[in-house]
């Protein structure tokens, strides 16, 4: 009741359908069971059967092992079988016709054939139990025996290769460590050689273009030696290079005295144009004055009249003429010039002077 029940006789299986399977069928109607008893006991038998599947199957006890040892579980077969903890169960069902209502089937009863014989046989001619088991008990106990030493021998064969596994195993990882330092050596290795190479390929390059700056710089230093002076004297010559105050005479002072002059002269042309107008006017008021003959019938008075009007011009004559020969001859003390054309008008004035007296 607490655990499952192991049948070791199929005689108390309850699976197992006792009699003569024919004995229903030679049954009369009255005393068959009906339909749904037969359901029933249908049913009965396949919970039974479920259940018995889900049991352990049965399976000869082996006996305990000798102190130091213990039982392992190993295939001795031919072909191996994948052992896995949950056998595969499979549901499968089968419908099949009640029965029908028939007559019952005879028995069939072979014709006999042949003659009786008998044979006499003694006690003690046919089988002697003392005798004929020494054999059997020889085999049962030589293969018993043998049986022993195999399974003996397997389990030192089977510690064996146990250690000579946990061998293998620490040999495998030793090997493995030390694959792992060598391949871990080479790469450090590969890597170096690897920098290196690309170091010493950037030493070439920078020498390569240290070089070339060197180079470049000595062509550009000697095809500049003969360049720079050229185009400072080209500068020089087109005017970018001057002296500032050079510079400042030349743009500020020459044009401001050129201004000055050219002012000065232009006062000077005016002031000779102003006097020589003055002086023709003079001269041809004197000319037509002279150019009448006296008159000795006219009082003194009128005769006096014209040489007051005539000093008056004079008087103003020689005051433009000394307002403008002023800065006439100013001018020519500046910019250091000597205007021979005012002495003949000077000589003009001094000459008039007594003319004029007279």
């Amino acid at each position: 009741e607490k655990g499952p029940v192991r049948y070791g006789n199929i005689m108390i299986d309850p699976r197992v359908m006792r009699g003569n399977a024919l004995s229903l069928r030679l049954l009369p109607q009255s005393i068959q069971p009906s339909a749904p008893e037969v359901k029933r006991q249908r049913n009965g038998q396949k919970r039974v059967l479920a259940g018995s599947l889900t049991q352990e199957p049965i399976q000869p006890e082996t006996p305990e092992p000798v102190e130091g040892r213990e039982h392992v579980y190993v295939q001795t077969e031919l072909y191996l079988e994948e052992i896995s903890d949950r056998i595969i169960e499979v549901d499968g069902e089968c419908q099949t016709d009640e029965f029908l209502d028939r007559p019952p089937t005879p028995l069939f009863i072979p014709a006999k054939t042949g003659k009786d014989m008998a044979t006499q046989i003694e006690e003690g001619e046919l089988f002697d139990f003392d005798i004929e088991v020494k054999p059997i008990l020889e085999v049962l106990i030589g293969k018993t025996v043998e049986q022993a030493l195999l399974e003996v021998m397997e389990e030192e064969e089977l510690a064996q290769l146990r250690s000579h596994q946990r061998a293998f195993a620490e040999l495998r990882n030793a090997e493995f460590a030390e694959l792992q330092r060598l391949e871990e050596q080479d790469r450090r290795i590969r890597e170096e050689k690897e920098r290196r190479r690309l170091a010493h390929l950037e030493k070439l390059q920078k020498q390569k273009e240290t070089a070339e700056k060197i180079a470049a710089r000595a062509f550009a230093q000697r095809y500049l030696a003969d360049l720079i002076p050229s185009v400072f004297n080209n500068l020089h010559d087109s005017g970018f290079f001057y002296d500032p105050i050079e510079r400042d005479i030349e743009t500020d002072f020459f044009p401001w005295l050129m201004s000055e002059v050219e002012e000065t002269l232009q006062r000077k042309v005016l002031g000779r144009t102003m006097l020589d107008s003055l002086i023709r006017t003079v001269v041809e008021q004197r000319l037509d004055a002279f150019s009448h003959p006296p008159v000795s019938a006219q009082t003194e008075a009128p005769a006096e009249e014209p040489r007051t009007t005539d000093a008056a011009p004079q008087v103003s004559g020689e005051t433009d003429a000394a307002e403008e020969s002023e800065p006439t001859d100013a001018a020519p003390q500046l910019s250091g010039e000597s205007d021979p054309a005012d002495q003949p008008v000077a000589e003009k004035e001094e000459t008039d002077q007594p003319a004029a007296e007279e």
